[in-house]
């Protein structure tokens, strides 16, 4: 079983920064991409950043110049961080991981993964 724990969420005022953190844990071969969505109350899911193992990023057209996606291959974890917050970034916010594990009989296979939601509000 592969588990995704998301932290670093919190109130903070418009113009302030936060940091999130989500790590992968458990039976874990190797990641590939790795992301984070949001979602706002009455709204879909949507893509906020997404990383590939080798360090390739895209970022929705909302977040850019004020978010940074980045990773650390050797905890398995994925951090954004969040500047010039506004209060429509206000949504909860998914951990998101393409997952390569090993069964015990040696063959692998592929999870998507999804962490449990850490909500960020942005209000003064």
């Amino acid at each position: 079983q592969v588990q995704l724990v998301e932290s670093g969420g919190g109130l903070v005022q418009p113009g302030g920064s936060l940091r999130l953190s989500c790590a992968a844990s458990g039976s874990i071969f190797s990641i590939n991409a790795m992301g984070w969505y949001r979602q706002a109350p009455g709204k879909q899911r949507e893509l906020v950043a997404a990383i590939t193992s080798g360090g390739n990023t895209n970022y929705a057209d909302s977040v850019k110049d004020r978010f940074t996606i980045s990773r650390d291959n050797a905890k398995n974890t994925v951090y954004l961080q969040m500047n010039s917050l506004k209060p429509e970034d206000t949504a909860v916010y998914y951990c998101n991981a393409d997952i390569r594990s090993r069964r015990s009989s040696g063959s692998f296979y592929t999870y998507n993964g999804w962490g449990q939601g850490t909500q960020v509000t942005v209000s003064s």
